[in-house]
C-alpha cells in the first residue's frame, strides 16, 4: 500500500541533468539516486535513452537504470524519445516509461524531429512492443503532452488541442497521459482547467500526473492547484534544475525540497523524510559543484516545532 497521499517524481537524474553542460559521473548519480531512494522518494525519473551523442549527459541511462531497478520499492521511469529508445529500455525492465508528444507541433519537430502523426505512429509500435511482453514485465506506458500550456516558439497552445492529442495517445495504446508545463507558462486557474477538460475527455484515472516548472515563478501555485483539483503526482527536481534544451527559455522545474515541505505542511503525506533529503541534495551539491541549486526550504531550515503529515 502506497504511504503517501502525494506521490512525488523526482525527475533531477533526468530533466536536471539534461540542461546543464556538466557530465555528471555515473558514480555520483548512483549515489544520489540511493539517497533519494533512501530518503523516502518513490518514484525516480533516472534518464532517457536518447543517443549520447544528443544528450552525452545521460549517455550512462542504461546502467544506471539496471541499478535503480534493484533498488527494493522504487518506481524507475524513463523517457523514450521513439521505437529505438523504447526497445532499449525494455531490456532495463523499467517501470515505467513515457514519450513525450509536444502539443505544439513546431516544438515536436524541433525535440524529436517527428510531427504529431509520426509521433503517434511511433506510439503505437510502442504499446505493441510492451504487450508482446510477458505481463509481469511490462512497463507503465506513458504518453506525456509537453507544451500543453504554452509553447516559447508557436505561444498559445489551444486547449482543444491538448484534449485531442490525450485521446489520440489513449487511443493508440498510453496506459495514462501526462501534463507538462515544459516551458513555465502555466497558471492555477489553468492547471484546474485543463486537467478537468482532460479528464473529462480520458477519463479521471488515465491522467494523474503533472510536470511543472518554475520559469515564472508559478511552480508551487501550480502544483498546489493541480493537487486542489484531484492530481495526484507531481513531477520535480531536486535544488530545481532543469529545462528543455528544444524549449528556448524554460528554465528549472519546481525544486522537490520546497514542494514536499508544502505538502507535508498541509497535512498531505509524501513519505519523504527531510533529513535524509537535505543528506541527498549535499551528494548533488558535491557532485555539481558549479552548477547553481535552488529551493527556499534547504537555506530557511525547517520551521521551529514542524512535524511531518501523519
Amino acid at each position: 500500500m502506497p504511504t503517501f497521499d502525494i506521490e512525488i517524481s523526482e525527475v533531477g537524474p533526468r530533466d536536471g541533468l539534461q540542461s546543464i553542460s556538466t557530465i555528471m559521473p555515473t558514480a555520483d548519480k548512483l549515489a544520489w539516486i540511493d539517497a533519494l531512494a533512501a530518503a523516502g522518494v518513490p518514484e525516480i525519473e533516472v534518464g532517457s535513452f536518447v543517443p549520447a551523442k544528443v544528450l552525452p549527459q545521460l549517455a550512462d541511462t542504461a546502467e544506471v537504470a539496471k541499478y535503480a531497478r534493484e533498488i527494493a520499492g522504487l518506481s524507475v521511469a524513463v523517457l523514450v524519445p521513439n521505437f529505438r529508445g523504447a526497445q532499449n529500455a525494455i531490456e532495463v525492465r523499467p517501470t515505467k516509461m513515457s514519450i513525450p508528444l509536444s502539443v505544439s507541433e513546431t516544438h515536436s519537430l524541433r525535440n524529436v524531429k517527428r510531427n504529431h502523426q509520426q509521433v503517434l505512429e511511433e506510439v503505437q509500435r510502442i504499446a505493441d512492443l510492451v504487450k508482446s511482453l510477458p505481463i509481469d514485465q511490462r512497463p507503465k506506458f506513458e504518453g506525456g503532452l509537453s507544451t500543453a500550456f504554452g509553447c516559447t516558439i508557436e505561444g498559445v497552445v489551444s486547449e482543444d488541442k491538448v484534449v485531442e492529442l490525450a485521446v489520440a495517445l489513449m487511443e493508440a495504446g498510453c496506459d495514462e497521459v501526462g501534463l507538462s508545463d515544459t516551458t513555465g507558462y502555466a497558471n492555477p486557474a489553468q492547471v484546474k482547467r485543463l486537467v478537468k477538460k482532460v479528464w473529462a475527455a480520458v477519463g479521471k484515472e488515465n491522467l494523474t500526473g503533472i510536470h511543472l516548472h518554475n520559469t515564472r515563478g508559478q511552480g508551487l501555485a501550480n502544483a498546489l492547484a493541480a493537487v486542489e483539483v484531484g492530481i495526484t503526482t507531481v513531477d520535480s527536481s531536486m535544488g530545481g534544475i532543469g529545462g528543455c534544451p528544444a524549449a528556448p527559455g524554460a528554465s528549472g522545474n519546481i525544486v522537490t525540497e520546497d514542494l514536499v515541505f508544502m505538502l507535508e505542511a498541509m497535512g498531505l503525506k509524501t513519505g519523504i523524510d527531510f533529513d535524509a533529503l537535505f543528506a541527498a541534495r549535499k551528494i548533488l551539491a558535491n557532485a555539481l559543484p558549479n552548477e547553481p541549486l535552488y529551493g527556499f526550504t534547504p537555506d530557511a531550515g525547517l520551521p521551529k516545532g514542524f512535524k511531518r503529515a501523519l
